[in-house]
């Protein structure tokens, strides 16, 4: 029996569209479940798709970790780079990315650092380049757009509070001082953040804190 012509026939998903859904799916579970405990079968079952097929495009479990998280920090750089444009000044860029920061945190299981760094080292270099290259290169021309704009105090020696910062993002993924059961990634990072701002500021940028930390909590 031959189709007819007329009809429009479902149009084939092209290598690079099933290779995106593999990323977007994989990235989803990573985040949720950690690395370690997700296996090539459950992404295929997730999929809908045959191990074999998913091995076509990614030749082994590591290769996806590490396409995986290099794709997601791609991503980062735009929505920080975004958030600097959107920015009024300092501090409220500063809020803006702790807003992405949040959304990330919420739905992501801490112990995605831990099996990075233990058992997929090319994905965690690409995460240690973004975080040493990309992030602190952010959070320094952050304080000396707070400087200039007189919303940060001036004394502060930015190399070293620049790293200070990077740093403190990391600190609510310390299992071993926050364990999940007690401790959410959110409430933690939050909470680092807001203090952490507070001793940068001047008097007039601490009202731009205040100001903004009342919004968030309406």
């Amino acid at each position: 029996m031959h189709s007819d012509p007329h009809i429009s026939q479902p149009k084939p998903m092209i290598p690079v569209e099933a290779q995106e859904r593999i990323l977007q799916s994989s990235e989803a579970i990573f985040m949720r479940m950690g690395i370690r405990s997700v296996s090539m079968d459950d992404i295929s079952t997730q999929l809908g798709m045959s191990k074999k097929t998913l091995y076509n495009y990614f030749e082994d479990k590591d290769q996806l970790v590490t396409t995986v998280v290099s794709r997601h920090f791609k991503q980062k750089c735009l929505e920080l780079e975004a958030c600097s444009n959107q920015a009024h000044n300092a501090v409220h860029e500063f809020f803006l990315i702790l807003d992405r920061i949040i959304i990330d945190f919420t739905s992501m299981n801490p112990i995605v650092i831990h099996d990075m760094q233990k058992f997929h080292p090319l994905a965690y270099e690409a995460f240690t380049r973004y975080k040493q290259e990309f992030v602190l290169a952010c959070v320094r021309q952050n304080i000396e757009r707070g400087k200039k704009e007189g919303h940060y105090r001036t004394d502060l020696d930015i190399d070293i509070i620049s790293k200070y910062r990077l740093e403190s993002i990391m600190i609510p993924f310390n299992m071993s001082v926050f364990p999940p059961e007690h401790y959410t990634l959110v409430s933690t990072a939050k909470l680092i953040s807001e203090n952490f701002i507070y001793g940068l500021v001047t008097p007039e940028g601490r009202a731009l804190v205040e100001q903004y930390i009342n919004e968030r909590r309406k």
